[in-house]
């Protein structure tokens, strides 16, 4: 499988000397500056006031994403006193992750947000930051997504008619195992795992090198293929799990924090051109505020939702993930010569 992912992406990664995004020298920071589009490649688009915009996510609105975007709503649509209505479809309503994205370059979806792999059909480096243990907390996860370089590599997805208002968090992944198959608390434990997976190449992976049998599936079909018995694992990050109620459906939590989740909030780019300058100053200044609200919750989640899991009726296990580690490392030799080795070295400098 690694050698099917190697072949799929391109490498397109120089190293320069430059300043790091909090003012120190931080060497061989890959140009990426090519990643932008000379210009628009789609067509012009005709703003008509009161403008509506179809947003999509695959998640509850109890989600982080949910709480963060219906915030983004109020402020955009009273800072233009109604000339932008968001209208915000939540639980994969609209269609799965691959589908939302797919539909802003049809048009059909104005707007959405989900895990930066799902993006690298279109963006390939955008994916960088699910690689394996790359991050050890979000803080270092923060600093390299807010970074020049980051924000560099996003403009690729213009060229598919994306543009990135803003980078949420989704939490660092973690498996859950239902009650047949038991907990995962060693490495042993993954063998044979059937795993359901977004449809992110190094997740799966990652998942794959450990022996698992990872699985692409809609996230908002998830709950009914687990009591089906479809799959008998998952693996998100722990604010996905307690919002969604994934602990009605699995027994045992595992934190392994396998992979970070970034999350881009894209809007179509057409749309985005188009728009007033004034209406994007409240569109940015919005999606910024949410990106904060978003993270912060997030984090917070991730550090105190344990114990309402575990009150849930969910048995947490603090597996040793030296072991983890050591089986993916295969994954980020792969998939560091397929984004370069400046880029990972970038990474790891600022982490």
């Amino acid at each position: 499988m690694i050698k099917c992912i190697k072949r799929c992406f391109l490498v397109v990664v120089s190293a320069l000397i430059l300043t790091g995004c909090n003012g120190e020298t931080i060497e061989n920071v890959p140009d990426v500056s090519k990643n932008a589009p000379a210009e628009p490649l789609q067509e012009e688009f005709s703003v008509e006031y009161p403008l509506v915009i179809r947003t999509g996510y695959s998640t509850s609105k109890e989600d982080p994403r949910g709480i963060a975007l219906d915030s983004f709503k109020k402020e955009v649509e009273k800072n233009t006193d109604g000339n932008i209505i968001v209208e915000i479809h939540s639980d994969g309503e609209l269609g799965s992750d691959s589908v939302l994205i797919e539909g802003l370059i049809e048009k059909n979806v104005d707007m959405t947000v989900s895990s930066a792999g799902n993006y690298a059909l279109y963006a390939t480096k955008i994916g960088v930051s699910a690689l394996p243990f790359l991050f050890s907390d979000f803080e270092s996860a923060w600093k390299f997504i807010d970074s020049s370089v980051m924000q560099n590599l996003s403009l690729e997805l213009e060229n598919y008619n994306m543009h990135v208002l803003a980078f949420f968090d989704n939490g660092f992944r973690c498996v859950t195992t239902s009650e047949r198959v038991g907990a995962v608390r060693t490495i042993d434990d993954m063998k044979g795992l059937n795993i359901r997976t977004p449809e992110n190449q190094i997740v799966m992976e990652t998942m794959s090198e450990l022996s698992a049998n990872p699985k692409s599936y809609p996230f908002a079909k998830l709950k009914n293929a687990l009591i089906d018995g479809t799959f008998d694992a998952q693996e998100n990050p722990i604010p996905v799990i307690y919002s969604n109620k994934l602990y009605e459906v699995q027994k045992y939590l595992s934190i392994t924090n396998h992979s970070y989740d970034a999350m881009p909030l894209t809007i179509r780019n057409d749309i985005w051109l188009a728009l007033d300058s004034d209406y994007k100053e409240v569109i940015k200044k919005a999606a910024k505020n949410a990106e904060e609200q978003n993270r912060q919750l997030v984090k917070q989640q991730t550090e105190e939702c344990v114990k309402y899991l575990e009150e849930e009726g969910m048995e947490v296990v603090y597996p040793d993930l030296e072991p983890f580690r050591t089986a993916t490392s295969g994954v980020m030799d792969v998939f560091s010569s397929v984004y370069g080795k400046e880029l990972i070295k970038y990474i790891e400098q600022i982490n």
